[in-house]
């Protein structure tokens, strides 16, 4: 008797749950195709705009493990089992998580954000948080800057997206200026002509680009030419040092004095 009455109630439980058992198992058989599918469509999409490497297997996993969560809330759903409990628990996990690494999220954000508007690129030169130096890597958290005198210095992300960021070699040409001063006993046509034959043999100047030399200040004791050149952005520091050189080299030669000597 007690057999029949199990018999008779895991038939009426069937004839209960049956239809939602298997319209659950449905969705979850089709949507973990369609998430297979959605995944091979998504790294081909990414491999064709180009998405970093270092931002495309997260962004996949990311996506992936969204959608598993949506397909299991989904099925929980049709099969009418409650879930106030489980998204309680994820909530507040979600919420102790970001206040024990609410620093490490906001360098994660400026990561991703970097790595998706591309405000500079490997090998580009960039000014940032008071240094500067050649990117070397860029990961999720932190950007590598290789410094001219051989220097590692590790940012990161978040203060690095954070702060004014001075890209310097992703244009294709740098204006160098810098200024002379010379006391009033040079002939300011003499003290041109000598610096632009300076400026003509430098290396990297763009010969395209106009050369401006002129006087941009009058003192007491001196004057002050200022000079205006454009030069390939690889070789800026090379070009304005050599300048220097020979300016300097050219005006001893000639006995021009500088003020106070």
């Amino acid at each position: 008797m007690k057999l029949q009455d199990f018999y008779d109630s895991a038939y009426k439980w069937i004839l209960l749950h049956g239809p939602d058992i298997v319209s659950g198992l449905i969705v979850l058989i089709i949507g973990l195709w369609f998430i297979r599918l959605l995944k091979s469509r998504i790294i081909a999409q990414m491999s064709k705009r180009e998405v970093h490497s270092s931002l495309q297997s997260f962004l996949l996993s990311l996506s992936i493990t969204a959608l598993h969560i949506l397909l299991v809330l989904t099925v929980m759903q049709i099969l009418k089992v409650e879930a106030t409990i489980f998204t309680t628990l994820v909530g507040a996990f979600g919420v102790a998580a970001g206040l024990a690494l609410s620093g490490t999220l906001q360098n994660f954000a400026g990561g991703v954000l970097i790595l998706l508007l591309k405000p500079f690129e490997l090998n580009d030169t960039i000014r940032a948080q008071g240094q500067e130096g050649r990117v070397t890597t860029i990961q999720i958290f932190y950007t590598v800057l290789l410094t001219i005198d051989n220097k590692t210095i590790i940012i990161p992300n978040g203060k690095l997206f954070n702060e004014v960021i001075v890209n310097i070699t992703r244009e294709t040409q740098r204006r160098l200026d810098f200024e002379i001063e010379l006391s009033y006993a040079a002939s300011p046509e003499s003290v041109m002509e000598l610096i632009a034959d300076a400026v003509k043999t430098a290396p990297g100047i763009l010969p395209d680009r106009p050369v401006k030399i002129g006087i941009v200040r009058l003192a007491f004791d001196r004057v002050t030419f200022v000079v205006n050149i454009w030069a390939e952005p690889a070789e800026f520091l090379n070009a304005k040092t050599y300048i220097h050189e020979e300016v300097i080299k050219k005006l001893m030669a000639q006995g021009i004095k500088f003020p106070g000597t």
